[in-house]
């Protein structure tokens, strides 16, 4: 009776045992183990391959000679037309002055006449070279007086005012009577601006 009771025991389930659930655990290790050993790089999801924008076209398109569809044309650089050169004019060589040896005797007479009127008389240049020309006066040759007057040195303006002070002390004329007396061709012969000075400073 005793025997038959043992045998008609019931049997546990195996995930009733724990050397089950063991075993279950060091299978799971085992597996996890195997799939951290596989190759990180298959493992990591391929990454997408983004495309660069193709800029070859856009470039051909900036580097071509089209212009909005049409093609530039070439333009024509304006040629430089030869410039003339300045025709160099000729040069006037200096006139040599006649060295005082060569002088005439008569030319260098008269530039001493010239001298002595200017200083003396207080005459102005006009005056001495009809003085020096005329037959009633010097009757020195033309050239010979034109010499005196371009070689004389003096002060013309001061003439002049010597001339209108002795006007204005001896015979009492106005400033205008004495100007058209200084600058008259029958009177002083003095420039306009020599007679001027003269008025302007005229006490």
């Amino acid at each position: 009776m005793s025997q038959n009771w043992g045998k008609n025991v019931l049997k546990k389930p195996l995930y009733k045992k724990w050397w089950f659930w063991v075993l279950i655990v060091i299978v799971v290790g085992v597996i996890g183990n195997l799939g951290n050993s596989e190759d990180p790089k298959q493992a990591a999801p391929d990454k997408e391959v983004v495309s660069e924008p193709d800029t070859t076209a856009k470039n051909v398109e900036q580097t071509s000679g089209k212009v909005d569809g049409k093609e530039e044309e070439p333009k024509e650089e304006p040629k430089e037309e030869p410039k003339e050169e300045p025709k160099e004019e000729p040069k006037e060589e200096p006139k040599e002055e006649p060295k005082e040896a060569d002088v005439p005797r008569e030319h260098k007479s008269a530039l001493i006449k010239a001298e002595q009127y200017a200083e003396a008389m207080s005459m102005s240049k006009a005056g001495i070279y009809d003085q020096l020309t005329s037959e009633y006066g010097e009757n020195f040759p033309a050239e010979a007086a034109q010499y005196a007057i371009d070689n004389i040195v003096f002060d013309w303006k001061e003439n002049a005012l010597i001339k209108a002070k002795q006007y204005a002390e001896s015979m009492n004329m106005s400033d205008d009577a004495i100007y058209d007396q200084l600058i008259s061709e029958y009177g002083e012969k003095f420039t306009k601006e020599e007679a001027q000075y003269a008025i302007d400073n005229l006490e």
